[in-house]
């Protein structure tokens, strides 16, 4: 078990209602973290989203370890 802090930025803060949380997890994974948060937080499709791990860019497969920090980018809309 490793703990994580968890940002969130544009429609997923306004969907959770929370711009960071700090969990429990046996994750090994971004992608493990991500379907985990989404069953308890049942996240809206928004296509493809960013993650950066303690702050570099990273792919879905990136491995987690206690102490990190994942933050999850949606798309962003502009005009």
């Amino acid at each position: 078990m490793k703990t994580i802090r968890i940002e969130y930025f544009a429609a997923l803060r306004e969907h959770t209602g929370l711009s960071s949380e700090e969990i429990a997890t046996d994750a090994q994974t971004v992608d493990q973290l991500y379907a985990e948060l989404d069953g308890r937080h049942e996240f809206p499709a928004l296509g493809q989203l960013k993650v950066a791990v303690n702050d570099e860019f990273g792919d879905w497969q990136s491995g987690l370890a206690d102490g990190d920090l994942v933050v999850f980018i949606p798309p962003v809309a502009g005009g």
